[in-house]
């Protein structure tokens, strides 16, 4: 998969695993990085399917609708990649944590629900329920952020709900911020994430 790997100075940092917005690229939330934590190892991946040209991480057969075959299919791709990508740059596997927004969140929704230990933890800005009538593996130890939007046109508040009330039933620690700026990351939401994290990760 197409990626930049950026060396931390802090090699017992969590590792983030960027993964952007429909239409992103692997640059696109390198700042994130640097403001939730500057010290971590940086893994920035590119998602593999285009849709009019738009990278994104698996295929939809509508706005909100997923090709959950896809889905599935992808996230297999990502979770290999990560075990590849541990080896190749000499990262702890056990030890990442993901930031996501939209598509990206998706997809990093998707690693928790269906592969158990993959992530530590992650940020999941305006992220959707990525599958539904799965069986979670037990998140007990892998904390979750999601910032959301009251009135986000994408995610409504009952999907934000919804997930929150997933993760939590498989024993993972939810935090949700609220923000009321649509489906937009903004800096406060950021901020929060990046106060989050120092507390969750470096506490």
């Amino acid at each position: 998969m197409k990626h930049i790997f950026k060396q931390g100075t802090d090699s017992t940092a969590s590792v983030l695993l960027l993964l952007h917005g429909t239409g992103g690229t692997e640059r696109d939330l390198l700042p994130l990085a640097d403001l939730v934590s500057p010290a971590s190892s940086v893994l920035s991946v590119r998602g593999n399917v285009l849709e009019n040209g738009m990278p994104r991480y698996f295929r939809r057969l509508a706005e909100g609708v997923f090709d959950l075959e896809d889905l599935i299919f992808r996230t297999k791709e990502l979770n290999d990649f990560l075990d590849h990508a541990a080896v190749e740059y000499g990262f702890d596997r056990n030890n990442i944590v993901a930031i996501g927004y939209s598509n990206g969140a998706n997809i990093a929704g998707s690693l928790l629900f269906h592969y158990q230990g993959t992530l530590r933890g992650a940020i999941l800005h305006h992220p959707m329920v990525p599958i539904r009538d799965v069986k979670l593996p037990d998140l007990a130890g892998v904390p979750c952020f999601i910032g959301a939007g009251s009135n986000d046109p994408l995610c409504t508040p009952k999907e934000t709900e919804e997930l929150d009330r997933m993760l939590q039933a498989a024993g993972a620690p939810v935090t949700v911020h609220w923000e009321t700026f649509g489906h937009q990351l903004t800096s406060t939401e950021v901020a929060a994430a990046a106060a989050w994290f120092n507390k969750t990760f470096n506490g």
